[in-house]
């Protein structure tokens, strides 16, 4: 019974994708959302149904194989599901995003010609997501991993007359292959130290991987275990957005809306964080993998923050936002504080699916305009959008009471007590990542619906809200912005949610320190304006107020004192350059080196082009044997005779 309800989660999307997909001109527009977003709207009633099993009291965990695909040598290979309670909270945020987001696109891609392909693509991304998030082994992990990359690539290049469209899906590609190498090497360790993919089999064997070494460099051996955790955090990396494989997220914004909101909010970049808090087990182990998980993420959280200022294109300041954000949860997750990463994840799902989607709604008023130098002044033309927009903005600079408040609080907490290498580095990047975050949010807001009116006659003339499969979306999506946080942040991060689903070592258990003082919600917010972060958000947002609304022409004169800083911020750290004049251009000079010498001077030159004039000498010479004189034959066969002879007589002696 439970089996056949778990296979129905993933293969409801699975089946509607494949009948949008293959028979959308049958079907027609209609048909093709109506099926998609009946077959996402059954996965999400039935993981409602699957977490609320889970509170039950004496509710256990489901793990089992549901199909052999091979074995081999021992190692076998299925397909099987692991339902506790970190599967259940992810499997209710990635579908009911989903379901939201594929409400919204009977909106936004009304008049595209792509529509039925569209909405099959991103009910593939779905059914790709729950596979990753309810697998109980490495090899379903994998393939769910490499799906959502796939149909990433297919949902970025949607637009694929667009040579910039073509451009982004293709970087997403390759960044992602890098950080896939190291996952996969991870993987392969795993197998080799434990012999089996299995989640509950290695999580066992986790102590003796911990006592072997390896030689990577001769003379200095490693823990296996770290090598094996910082290769699977490599794979993090790259699907999760991290410096400095975080430079395709960027980039993907040349996809539709609604995508970006799913890509960004609850899908394939969250799967690195669930990633590393599923195999919380393996880094409890590392103290080195737990240091260089938290530096990367405080690194990414504090300096993706910092291009969002600067960037003028509405969708990217809510994708730097995204950037940043994933920091702080993978900051949380080398902390130890896997609770206070997932319980982020959580959250931002919601607030910054609202923010995409409000971006998109604002976009479709305003003609597919994203420069918000051309906006201004919408709030009165766009109320819903505005408010709902304005509560995602509240929630995402952690304003008390709101979710982001509650999760980023008690991971800035968390960071806080944490004696992990780099703790230090990490709490300043996050504390000061808070007020940056609440400035360019609050930027983005006052450019965009506060001020003069910056758009053509025209634009003005047709501003108008947007229909209601926009602004429902909108709506839904702007109360768990606000009020989930509430009502999870006890059992959540407090009460024992994950325990059996995330392993914690009792000398890394910070968030059991803070839980000691944890009085309530009223409690938790009365605190917290004993500490900084609080000060830090309303400074940022009285910054954005004084420079885009009270006096905007300060933000020029900055812009030219501080040059140099803006010249490095506006190239984005040179990430870009980088990677396309030094990687991708000396790739292409090794190429040219590979193909000059392998293909022209041996392959073609030496073997194939070669062996050919080699015949063709071999041929010419001895076509002078085939004279066609009866004398030439003759005195061959005397001259051959002879030898004969000579031969014989010479053994015989």
């Amino acid at each position: 019974m439970m089996q056949n309800v778990y296979l129905a989660i993933p293969l409801a999307p699975l089946i509607a994708a494949i009948l949008a997909g293959l028979f959308g001109r049958v079907i027609g527009r209609t048909g093709a959302h109506t099926v998609t977003i009946l077959g996402v709207a059954v996965a999400f009633g039935l993981s409602v149904w699957t977490l609320l099993g889970q509170l039950e009291p004496g509710a256990v965990p489901y793990n089992a194989s549901v199909y052999t695909w091979l074995v081999t040598d021992g190692l076998r290979m299925e397909v099987g599901f692991l339902i506790d309670h970190l599967t259940a909270l992810m499997m209710c945020v990635v579908t009911f995003v989903s379901l939201m987001v594929h409400i919204y696109t009977i909106g936004y891609m009304h008049d595209d010609p792509g529509y039925q392909r569209f909405f099959s693509y991103i009910s593939l991304f779905t059914f790709a997501m729950l596979m990753l998030v309810m697998s109980n082994n490495f090899l379903q992990l994998f393939f769910g991993w490499e799906a959502v990359g796939v149909v990433s690539y297919l949902l970025i290049g949607f637009w694929f007359t667009r040579p910039t469209a073509i451009f982004a899906n293709m970087k997403a590609f390759l960044v992602n292959r890098v950080g896939d190498f190291g996952f996969l090497l991870g993987i392969a360790a795993i197998a080799h130290y434990t012999g089996s993919l299995d989640y509950a089999t290695v999580f066992r064997a986790a102590p003796s991987i911990a006592q072997h070494t390896m030689s990577l460099f001769e003379g200095q051996p490693w823990n296996a275990m770290t090598v094996v955790c910082i290769c699977l955090f490599i794979g993090a990396m790259g699907k999760s957005a991290q410096v400095p494989l975080h430079v395709w997220l960027p980039d993907s914004m040349e996809g539709p809306t609604p995508i970006s909101a799913l890509i960004h909010a609850a899908t394939m970049v969250t799967a690195g964080i669930f990633m590393v808090a599923r195999m919380s087990p393996l880094f409890e182990l590392s103290d080195a993998a737990l240091g260089f998980v938290m530096v990367i993420g405080a690194t990414t959280a504090l300096f993706m923050g910092f291009l969002g200022i600067v960037n003028n294109d509405i969708k990217r300041v809510v994708a730097y936002s995204t950037l940043s954000q994933l920091g702080y949860m993978t900051v949380a997750l080398g902390a130890s504080a896997y609770a206070a990463g997932i319980f982020h994840l959580m959250t931002h799902a919601f607030f910054k699916a609202l923010l995409f989607l409000g971006a998109g709604s604002v976009i479709i008023a305003m003609h597919h305009e994203q420069d918000m130098r051309r906006m201004g002044g919408l709030r009165k033309y766009l109320p819903i959008t505005y408010w709902t927009s304005l509560l995602g903005a509240l929630a995402l600079i952690g304003f008390p009471g709101f979710s982001g408040f509650f999760s980023k609080d008690a991971l800035i907490e968390s960071v806080a007590l944490s004696h992990a290498p780099g703790a230090g580095y990490a709490l300043f990047c996050v504390t000061a990542g808070v007020f940056i975050t609440a400035l360019y949010t609050f930027r983005m807001i006052f450019m965009t619906f506060h001020g003069e009116e910056r758009m053509d006659a025209h634009t003005r003339e047709h501003l108008h809200e947007s229909p209601w499969v926009v602004t429902v979306p909108l709506i839904l999506l702007a109360i768990p912005s606000v009020v989930i946080g509430w009502f999870t942040v006890g059992p959540v991060l407090f009460g024992g949610y994950f325990d059996g689903a995330i392993v914690v070592n009792p000398a890394h258990d910070v968030l059991r320190e803070i839980g000691r003082e944890y009085e309530g919600q009223g409690g938790f917010i009365l605190n917290a304006f004993r500490s900084l972060p609080v000060y830090l958000a309303l400074a940022g947002v009285a910054s954005a107020w004084l420079l885009y609304l009270k006096f905007p022409h300060v933000p020029a004169s900055i812009r030219a004192k501080l040059g140099p800083v803006y010249r490095v911020l506006d190239n984005k750290y040179w990430f870009d350059w980088f990677n396309e004049n030094v990687l991708a251009a000396g790739a292409r000079g090794l190429g040219r080196i590979f193909w000059r010498v392998g293909d022209e001077m041996i392959i073609d030159g030496a073997l194939v082009n070669g062996s050919a004039r080699s015949v063709g000498w071999l041929a010419a010479v001895t076509r002078h044997m085939q004279s066609g004189y009866l004398y030439h034959y003759a005195f061959a066969m005397i001259i051959g005779l002879a030898a004969m002879l000579a031969w014989l007589l010479t053994h015989a002696a």
